[in-house]
């Protein structure tokens, strides 16, 4: 409930939220945050590791409709997403703007803490990412020259692509449609017409 109400104090005010902030928008007395977190900075990274955590994004994924056609469904998937990742990069871009890193505040010269999240961790986080991307291309198995697993790799490799920054000034990153179209149906007009 904590951090729930802090997630988006600390979208907003970064490390700079106090925890009578977070005490009134959670409708609880402020001493009851330091029962459950040692100080301010305890909520800050339990903020980080819950919008690390990508159990609300599958949820999102499972809950879209598998009646519905395959670009459909992958448009959906895409725009959860999406929103996972803009919602994660709001909180850590605000905590970091704001001088906060994970274990305390920065002090002019220290090197920032290892990362707790290990190599294993991220690993599992995508293939789940990847796992419940492919339910949803499952039942069009049939109509693909690969994989579910393949075609949900392919797909998740160009949504993060597409939200990483311009290669140029003047590019403009595909929309959700121009990249499904792709992943689809290639880049072609006539496939097997390009030598």
């Amino acid at each position: 409930m904590i951090v729930a109400a802090a997630l988006p104090l600390v979208a907003e005010y970064g490390a700079a939220v106090t925890t009578g902030q977070i005490a009134r928008a959670a409708g609880i007395g402020e001493a009851t945050i330091f029962r459950a977190f040692k100080d301010k900075s305890e909520v800050l990274d339990a903020c980080v590791a819950e919008a690390l955590g990508t159990d609300h994004v599958l949820r999102t994924l499972g809950s879209i409709s598998l009646d519905e056609p395959l670009a459909v469904r992958l448009a959906e998937a895409a725009e959860a997403v999406r929103a996972h990742l803009e919602r994660l990069g709001t909180l850590v871009g605000a905590l970091h703007a704001s001088g906060h890193r994970r274990g305390g505040p920065a002090r002019p010269g220290d090197r920032p803490p290892p990362d707790s999240r290990t190599p294993d961790g991220r690993t599992q986080s995508l293939a789940a990412l990847r796992d419940s991307v492919a339910e949803l291309i499952e039942p069009d198995r049939d109509a693909l020259r690969l994989s579910p697993e393949k075609v949900a790799a392919a797909f998740l490799g160009l949504l993060f692509a597409r939200l990483r920054k311009p290669i140029a000034e003047d590019d403009v990153p595909l929309s959700p449609e121009e990249l499904i179209a792709v992943l689809l149906h290639g880049t072609l007009t006539h496939p097997g017409s390009a030598r």
